[in-house]
């Protein structure tokens, strides 16, 4: 497999050898799937919560005698059929959203999903990417002159200089390998990834 090697103006120079399995995998559309599914559900808390019956603040008194009015039977205010009453099912607190999914599915996913933004030409390979400043201004200047708005940037360590730069800049991520998580690499246009970097994701996903 060959990826693009990009220059700073953003032109192809060369090509990168990288892994088949990492970055020539064929594409999984349901194991991609599971994946995210599971990866933003592990990302949700459990800090909602709703009242059941008896946790409303309602009467335990009988609304009304069992017979001889024409209503229907009511025992309690808090009757999950009234309103203001109480859920049947409420959400607790300590919900858990959590999804199991294996570490060897996890990384099938990810090389997946590296393998068709290869294929669609959303991956591209820079030898280094560094801002002599932590001026957001210096790194939108840089992507620009490459080309790139929408990008997440993979590299084998985040430097403070291009971490401050780009916290400010909406379309742009800066991650390392351990930190690229599937949905990150689904939603932004481009991916750019150091050369030391595919060496890293090689080494943790081939």
């Amino acid at each position: 497999m060959e990826l693009k090697l990009i220059n700073e103006k953003g032109k192809p120079t060369a090509t990168v050898p990288a892994s088949d399995a990492a970055f020539g995998r064929e594409f999984n559309e349901a194991l991609v799937h599971q994946v995210i599914t599971a990866y933003l559900a592990n990302a949700r808390s459990g800090t909602r919560a709703q009242k059941g019956r008896g946790d409303v603040n309602k009467s335990h008194r009988k609304p009304w005698r069992q017979k001889g009015t024409g209503r229907a039977r009511a025992g309690t205010a808090a009757s999950p059929l009234w309103r203001g009453g109480g859920r049947i099912f409420p959400n607790l607190p300590d919900e858990n959203f959590g999804q199991k999914i294996n570490r060897k599915m996890y990384r099938a996913g990810v090389s997946s999903i590296l393998s068709q933004l290869a294929r669609e030409d959303r991956l591209a390979v820079v030898e280094k990417f560094t801002v002599d400043a932590p001026k957001t201004k210096l790194l939108a200047k840089k992507l620009k002159g490459m080309g790139l708005d929408d990008v997440l940037i993979i590299t084998e360590a985040v430097d403070d200089n291009l971490r401050l730069s780009s916290r400010n800049l909406p379309n742009v991520n800066v991650v390392t390998v351990a930190n690229a998580d599937p949905l990150s690499l689904m939603q932004h246009a481009k991916v750019l990834v150091t050369k030391g970097a595919v060496a890293k994701i090689e080494e943790i996903f081939a």
